[in-house]
């Protein structure tokens, strides 16, 4: 597999693997993570791709996962606030958001997940409470759970989880 920022010829592709993953999520019981709202909206895929922060993962010369990746410190505001715990490090960290896959080839959020961590050897990600197959994969790939957050776009907490 091959990780590589993404660009605008890949949006048709991008925004076919986040309905796969709406539908993936809403069936495995976590259907108000993207679902009601139809997250990520395209603007702001578009809006990572300008940036060179949208990122794709192939396999096989075909686009098969999709997040997006920052790193520096204080990148995400809303982990500056951390209900019931802390985060572990407080140095620069990378940030994964809007990870998913098209399913069709095993590992690729592990793989997509190993790559970022790779760049910057500290790395928070957050999920919804009900988003257990994410919460496993992290947990699998050494990543402690630290807290809840809150995003803008819900209500619903978020799980947050670190890895250094």
């Amino acid at each position: 597999m091959l990780i590589r920022h993404s660009t605008e010829p890949d949006l048709p592709r991008i925004m076919d693997i986040y309905a796969h993953a709406r539908a993936f999520m809403a069936e495995t019981g976590n259907p108000r993570q993207w679902g009601p709202n139809q997250w990520p909206p395209e603007a702001l895929i578009r809006e990572d791709i300008a940036v060179g922060k949208g990122y794709v993962c192939e396999h096989e010369g075909r686009v098969v996962g999709t997040f997006f990746f920052d790193q520096g410190t204080d990148v995400e505001p809303t982990y500056a606030h951390i209900d019931d715990g802390s985060w572990i490090g407080d140095d620069t960290y990378g940030v994964v958001h809007r990870i998913a896959a098209d399913g069709t080839v095993p590992g690729t959020g592990s793989f997509c997940l190993e790559w970022a961590y790779a760049q910057c050897g500290h790395l928070r990600i957050d999920t919804h409470v009900d988003n257990t197959p994410m919460r496993n994969l992290l947990r699998k790939l050494g990543f402690v759970h630290c807290g809840t957050i809150y995003v803008h776009e819900d209500n619903d907490p978020r799980l947050a989880f670190e890895r250094l």
